[in-house]
């Protein structure tokens, strides 16, 4: 167990975060009195990936990848316009 001031806490916090991610237990105190102690927070494990979790909640238009001619009729006069 390690235990520092608040203002070296304060001045080395990243250095002292890392130690306790490492398993050092550290204590920071004020004016010598211990008030709190620097522990890692556990860990979830994560769950692996369900293929097909959004399975019949998502809908696409048989559509969904055509152009409508109107669009492609007007893109067509846009680039007509700038080439004359």
């Amino acid at each position: 167990m390690k235990t520092v001031n608040m203002h070296d806490a304060k001045t080395h916090l990243s250095k002292y975060v890392e130690q306790a991610l490492d398993g050092e237990e550290i204590v920071i105190g004020k004016y010598g009195k211990p008030l709190v102690t620097l522990t890692p927070l556990p860990v979830a494990p994560k769950k692996p990936r369900q293929p097909g979790a959004l399975k019949d909640s998502l809908w696409i238009a048989d559509d969904f990848d055509e152009t409508p001619q109107e669009w492609i009729d007007a893109m067509e006069e846009d680039i007509d316009a700038h080439t004359a």
